[in-house]
This record gives structure tokens, C-alpha cells and sequence, in this order.
């Protein structure tokens, strides 16, 4: 654990927020499609992801979902840290794409550390600018793009965050994740290899226009 998280953030804390984070984080690990956080849920602790991939889900109230961003390796997520500051519930679920590692903080340090630490403040900062852009960017596919270029950019962003350009998923679960149905997903995935753009094999979607 100590290795993966020096390789991960040693180049971006000083040595001191280093020692501090080590001694007092929990470790913890995720299986592929566990829930790491839930909506309504009360977040006690910020995330630093040493290893692996989450998408970040809103739920309508019919409980429909729809996949917003996914964080990785070297990141945290801005809206636990919103819900950490406002000392308010999670309006989001965040689920793991693949196996995941990560430390969790205790969130009374987030304040403290704001002050305390150059380095931690920027992390914040950035982090927050990263999934801002990310959610206006999330927006603008939904508002703007037809289903087949929405559907062509979630499978890009998948290969990227899991480093495989062949996906091992389900036309069902693609349907979950940009809410709709798994007919029209199956159609457009067809349309989307006739393009050449991907190539559908038995247990996989491999990704060709990256």
C-alpha cells in the first residue's frame, strides 16, 4: 500500500502531508460493480484512488442512472468533497469499473489541511477543476451529441480509464449507463463497426477509433 501510494502522490504532496496521510488513512479495496459510495449516504471519509477505475452515477427518481465521469489512479472525486463541506449527503454513486485500491481520509482533515498544506489546497483546487470540466463536458454530450457519438465517447472514455481497448461488458449494461434502452444500444453498436469505428467480438467491444 505505502509503495502505490508514493508512486501516486509523492510528486504532488509535500513530505510532511506524505507522513501525515500514511498515518492515518484506511486502506481499503473494491471489486468490478461493488457501490463505494451511495446516494443519501452520509460521506465520512475523501478518497485517493492508488489503483483501478470508478464512474461517478446520478439516479432519477424512477431510479434511472446515468454515468456523469470516471475518476482513476491519482484522483479524488469533488463531489465527496462538496458533500465533506457542506456536511451533506452524497448525490451520487460511485461504483468501481474495475478492482480498486484507495486511502480514505478522515474528512474533519480537509479543512485543516486546506490551511495547513500548499500542496493539498492545489490538489483540491485542480481536482476540482478537473471534474467540473468533466460534468460541463458530460452535460454538452447529452445536450449535443446523437446517441451514437454519445455512445462512441463513453466507450473511448471506458478503454482510456481502464487502459484496454477491448471492453468486456454488455449491451444491457452500456443501456444502464447512458439510460436507455439495449435495443437501441445493439443497433448503434452495429452501425458503429460497419463505420469501422469498433469491432464486436463474442465476449467484448473492441475499440479501434481511439
Amino acid at each position: 500500500m505505502r509503495e502505490k501510494f508514493r508512486n501516486n502522490y509523492s510528486y504532488i504532496f509535500e513530505k510532511e502531508l506524505l507522513q501525515e496521510i500514511e498515518s492515518l488513512a484506511v486502506y481499503k479495496e473494491f471489486k468490478e460493480n461493488d457501490i463505494i459510495i451511495d446516494i443519501d449516504h452520509y460521506i465520512v471519509s475523501i478518497p485517493l484512488v492508488l489503483d483501478g477505475a470508478i464512474k461517478i452515477m446520478r439516479q432519477d427518481e424512477d431510479g434511472n442512472e446515468l454515468i456523469l465521469y470516471f475518476i482513476e489512479r491519482g484522483d479524488t472525486c469533488a463531489m465527496t468533497l462538496s458533500c465533506c463541506m457542506g456536511q451533506s449527503k452524497s448525490k451520487i454513486r460511485a461504483v468501481a469499473e474495475t478492482d480498486v485500491s484507495m486511502l480514505m481520509i478522515p474528512k474533519q482533515k480537509m479543512k485543516e489541511w486546506l490551511t495547513k498544506y500548499g500542496t493539498w489546497q492545489e490538489y483540491i483546487l485542480q481536482s476540482y477543476h478537473g471534474r467540473m470540466h468533466e460534468f460541463i463536458e458530460a452535460l454538452d454530450t447529452i445536450a449535443f451529441l446523437n446517441m451514437d457519438m454519445r455512445l462512441l465517447k463513453y466507450l473511448r472514455d471506458k478503454a482510456m480509464v481502464i487502459g484496454n481497448d477491448e471492453i468486456y461488458t454488455t449491451h444491457k449494461e452500456i443501456a444502464e449507463d447512458l439510460h436507455t434502452s439495449r435495443v437501441v444500444i445493439s443497433r448503434l453498436l452495429k452501425g458503429l463497426e460497419k463505420d469501422g469505428k469498433i469491432k464486436l467480438n463474442r465476449n467484448n467491444i473492441h475499440v479501434i477509433d481511439l
